[in-house]
């Protein structure tokens, strides 16, 4: 069976922090942590769908400074 979606985009981590207004250490802490994993490479760059940054944000922003994760 076919798909007609359309791919998303994939962006740099730089991009991806520069779009969520963080560092790109962020982007990197949050796939360590499970929020946001890589869509793709390109060399040695993880690139990421800019939705799943958005979505990991959200995450973030849920998560109070030292609570436990889950």
């Amino acid at each position: 069976m076919a798909t007609t979606a359309l791919r998303a985009p994939l962006i740099t981590g730089d991009l991806a922090a520069s779009e969520a207004g963080v560092s790109p250490a962020t982007i990197r802490k949050w796939v360590q942590r499970g929020h946001l994993a890589t869509a793709g490479r390109q060399g040695r760059r993880s690139l990421y769908r800019l939705e799943d940054v958005f979505a990991a944000e959200r995450n973030a922003q849920d998560i109070a400074p030292g609570s436990p994760p889950g």
